[in-house]
């Protein structure tokens, strides 16, 4: 989960897929942090990323690094927004505070369960992590 983490931060925009019924959508993610030994990220309930993960809680993320390595995380979201847990975010990205409030109603916190971390570069070298 650690070397998940670090490439994702040393990554900092990587790629969060999830379906629409049947139509693949994908957009720009920037949150992730450690808490309670998972590996969380932040939406708000009101994108349609939130409705398509509590509809269908599969997800992919995707990213590549400036030396051609790529990551494919995949897994189920569990959302699991608690004051606890907005604070733990806000404090790892004070950012975050620009966008939501440990009291607000929209700031929501998923982890990743059955993840599968999947490393590859372009010599097809390839290392997989389920956590």
């Amino acid at each position: 989960m650690n070397q998940v983490l670090q490439f994702l931060t040393d990554n900092p925009t990587f790629y969060l897929a999830t379906v629409d019924g049947n139509i693949p959508k994908v957009r720009p993610f920037g949150f992730i942090m450690i808490h309670q030994d998972k590996l969380y990220f932040c939406t708000s309930n009101q994108k349609e990323v939130y409705k398509q993960l509590k509809a269908n809680p599969r997800f992919e993320i995707s990213t590549t690094s400036k030396t051609g390595e790529w990551l494919r995380l995949s897994g189920e979201a569990v959302f699991h927004t608690t004051p606890e847990t907005k604070q733990a975010a806000i404090t790892a990205a004070p950012f975050l505070s620009r966008l939501y409030r440990v009291d607000d109603s929209i700031f929501e916190l998923f982890y990743i369960k059955n993840a599968e971390a999947v490393f590859q570069d372009m010599k097809g070298e390839r290392r997989v992590i389920k956590f």
